[in-house]
């Protein structure tokens, strides 16, 4: 099952079920918002989470790219992208936790065809403020599917304040073995849907109050579901990166790690650019910014005649196509390159820098302050050349 025809099918799964879809998933969040990008299908929804009426009503169905700066330093493993595309379905009111995961337990083994044999769920425990969630429990345990409770893993919340309450993870093993342990054992456990039963407010001071209504909120990473369904060992080798797979390493030969950081980081930066951002020194340009220099800075370790401008159209396109971005990818490569020149000026620049006896011991804070604010050379760059 190909990553389109999931898309297809979960969508109309919860259409089926009276969701309607809501329209529009861009990477940037709405304008007031504080983060830089959209970093789960909920983002755009906290209004509603919290009271107001949807337009579309109190079930909704979506398909959400998100991006997470924090995942950066993950990207490589077997399951982490900085940006990936999140199902999600939404209850504003309506129905509960219970009948959200019996829905997702049926749509991934009747509708999938996951084995039941090789799920497992975990369920909020309860702590002195909130008791467990005895309905998920329950709901587990007549389905035959191992439960394990926790409490810090299944509470989920959008920050140190907000909309926040208990949830209940499914996890798929991927093992080469019959299933054993728990997902907090055993990472052959991978979480693939979330179902979070956001009824409460964090405020400030640590407590919990009722949001005006109780709302199920419940988030699937599609691309690793898809390798999971594929019979894939990691998120690279799902049918979307089949083209990068088969162009990037006779272009570019590099190691299995450096491969997949390429595959993501110029995937992500060609979807960034798709929604409208342009490299800069600071807040959502800078993030486009750093995953380029990122590439390029594998790319020139071997081999400093490699470019952006040796990637093919094809996987520009293939991109901005599967992200439904109507954008001209000579547009997009256009800018890869601009930026590409850039950061070889500034790396040149920064040797010049850096060669002056004063920056040949340890460097302070003053020191790094000095070369940002003088030469434009941030921490992370100064770091990495003075590596070389």
């Amino acid at each position: 099952m190909n990553t389109e025809t999931l898309v297809r099918t979960f969508v109309e799964y919860f259409e089926e079920r009276d969701h309607r879809r809501i329209t529009g998933s861009t990477l940037l969040p709405p304008p007031g918002d504080s983060v830089l990008f959209t970093t789960s299908g909920m983002h755009p929804l906290i209004p509603y989470l919290e009271g107001r009426p949807h337009p579309l009503g109190q079930r909704l169905v979506n398909v959400q790219r998100c991006l997470r700066t924090t995942d950066l330093e993950e990207v490589g493993d077997a399951t982490h992208l900085t940006v990936f595309e999140m199902l999600g379905t939404w209850s504003l009111g309506d129905y509960e936790g219970s009948l959200s995961l019996d829905w997702g337990y049926r749509l991934l083994t009747d509708g999938q065809g996951v084995d039941p044999g090789l799920l497992h769920a975990t369920v909020y425990g309860g702590d002195d403020q909130i008791g467990p969630d005895t309905a998920s429990l329950q709901l587990w345990q007549n389905l035959g599917v191992p439960v394990e409770l926790t409490v810090e893993d299944n509470w989920w919340s959008n920050g140190p304040v907000g909309p926040c309450g208990p949830d209940s993870e499914i996890f798929l093993w991927s093992g080469d073995t019959p299933p054993q342990s728990t997902p907090t054992r055993d990472d052959r456990w991978v979480e693939v849907w979330n179902h979070v039963m956001m009824r409460h407010r964090r405020l400030q001071d640590g407590s919990l109050v009722p949001l005006p209504q109780r709302n199920v909120d419940t988030g699937l990473g599609l691309e690793r579901l898809a390798s999971l369904l594929q019979g894939k060992s990691s998120v690279f080798e799902c049918d979307v990166f089949d083209p990068w797979r088969r162009i990037v390493p006779a272009l570019w030969p590099l190691d299995e790690p450096s491969l997949r950081l390429v595959y993501d980081h110029l995937r992500s930066a060609i979807v960034v650019l798709g929604d409208g951002v342009r490299p800069a020194n600071a807040g959502r340009g800078y993030v486009l910014r750093r995953l380029l220099r990122r590439v390029l800075t594998v790319l020139w370790r071997d081999d400093p005649s490699r470019g952006l401008g040796d990637l093919p159209d094809e996987l520009v396109s293939h991109t901005l196509d599967h992200f439904r971005q109507e954008v001209d990818p000579s547009d997009v490569r256009r800018l890869l390159l601009e930026e590409e020149c850039r950061f070889s000026r500034l790396l040149g620049r920064g040797r010049q820098v850096l060669a002056r006896s004063r920056f040949q011991g340890p460097l302070k804070d003053e020191d790094f302050r000095y070369l940002h604010d003088t030469h434009g050379l941030p921490r992370d760059l100064v770091t990495s050349l003075r590596q070389e």
